[in-house]
């Protein structure tokens, strides 16, 4: 497997950078990193956002990306923040994965190298739209964080760059510490796990050490409940059912 790679933080967070020095907005076609942090670390679950599908045991059927090819690389990634679940997912049930940049230690993660088309559709999806807009990717870049709505998922953050290119993903516009935190239910854990196996090599103990320990996860689960819960599964979580359509 590979290690984890560094992100170079050349777009504070936490602070706007000048904007004749910042890079340029990437167009539709153009090659942009896609950190995921939650369910969309698994390779199987991903396809169902850019192919189509509905994920196994999971609630909605997905439309799509207009380009539904495969990402083009997808390594391991550790971001500076944390993981911790809240509010209600509707395709799941129980809390949802949100991660706070600013929250202390590290989360790791998998950065899918995509066009800025795909990852607008994929934002799109996961605030409850549909493919179709591209996201104006220059308030991002330029500050690192885009706030485009209250709802969930519909803050934009880059986190700096990989190999040249940015590395973005979405997640809520509140801090950890305004969340309101629920416990994530085993099938949505269990998808989790299975994309910390995928990219990172994770054993399903490891996974249950992190996953339960989270803001959300902890105090309902514990280590061994979700070990438990985590032991049946075989890597396998989605069923995709569109075939890489431009």
């Amino acid at each position: 497997m590979e290690d984890s790679l560094p992100i170079r933080p050349i777009l504070p967070v936490r602070r706007p950078v000048d904007p004749a020095t910042a890079a340029a907005a990437p167009g539709r076609d153009d090659p942009v990193w896609y950190a995921a942090y939650g369910s969309n670390m698994h390779t199987e679950r991903l396809s169902c956002y850019l192919g189509g599908g509905r994920p196994a045991d999971g609630a909605r059927e997905y439309p799509g990306c207009r380009d539904g090819r495969p990402p083009l690389r997808s390594v391991p990634v550790r971001l500076p923040g944390r993981l911790y679940f809240a509010l209600e997912s509707r395709v799941w049930g129980g809390g949802m994965a949100f991660y706070d940049p600013y929250g202390p230690g590290t989360a790791p993660a998998r950065a899918h190298l995509l066009t800025a088309g795909q990852f607008s559709d994929i934002a799109a999806q996961e605030m409850g739209g549909g493919p179709g807009t591209d996201l104006d990717l220059g308030t991002v870049l330029r500050t690192g964080r885009d706030r485009q709505g209250a709802g969930r998922y519909r803050t934009l953050v880059c986190l700096g760059t990989l190999d040249g290119l940015p590395v973005l993903t979405f997640t809520a516009p509140w801090a950890l510490a305004e969340a309101e935190l629920n416990a994530p239910r085993a099938r949505y854990l269990r998808t989790i796990a299975a994309g910390l196996t995928d990219a990172h090599g994770w054993s399903a103990r490891r996974a249950a050490v992190y996953l339960a320990t989270r803001p959300g996860a902890a105090g309902h689960w514990t280590v061994e409940s979700l070990h438990a819960a985590l032991a049946p599964h075989s890597g396998g979580s989605a069923s995709a059912t569109g075939s890489g359509r431009r």
